[in-house]
């Protein structure tokens, strides 16, 4: 639970709070009372807000909502922005977003790549040089081996993936 500070309007956790008030004697729950006698109004959560692109949703202190009670206060801001380094290099905001997308496309391979090594290890057994391979089988191996070649990937979809026969 958080709680608004009246006097400066800084949110504390409950912790915080009673550590301000260190010397204080505190019930365990909170009732109006206690929080008038503390100078604090308590702070209601609010839905994080969705975030598209390379947006963040971060905490931003807290609002009155119509009720006059205080929430939490969510900011949707840029990722990324224009830096510059000690040496003065700077590197662009799509810079910054091309690098992080490189490593999100990355992960997401490597995961698509350990499904298809579970899936073809799956079917190793067809493989083998006693058991005659059934051409249906042997174009779904082939297909999870050319998965990489897909048009969505590394970002598929369950139909996406061929289907075992």
């Amino acid at each position: 639970m958080e709680y608004r500070i009246q006097s400066t309007g800084e949110v504390k956790t409950q912790g915080e709070v009673r550590r301000m008030h260190s010397n204080t004697s505190l019930p365990r729950v909170w009732d109006a009372n206690v929080c008038s006698a503390l100078g604090i109004d308590p702070v209601l959560a609010a839905p994080k807000p969705e975030v598209t692109g390379y947006t963040q949703a971060i905490r931003n202190g807290a609002t009155q909502d119509a009720n006059g009670n205080w929430v939490q206060a969510w900011a949707v801001v840029d990722m990324f922005a224009d830096t510059t380094d000690e040496d003065g290099v700077t590197t662009t905001k799509a810079e910054h977003e091309a690098a992080y997308q490189a490593q999100l496309d990355a992960t997401a391979a490597a995961g698509v790549r350990a499904t298809r090594d579970a899936k073809l290890a799956e079917t190793d057994w067809t493989a083998l040089t006693d058991v005659a391979m059934a051409a249906e089988m042997a174009t779904y191996r082939q297909a999870l081996r050319d998965i990489t070649a897909h048009a969505n990937f590394p970002n598929l979809e369950d139909s996406d993936w061929p289907v075992a026969p």
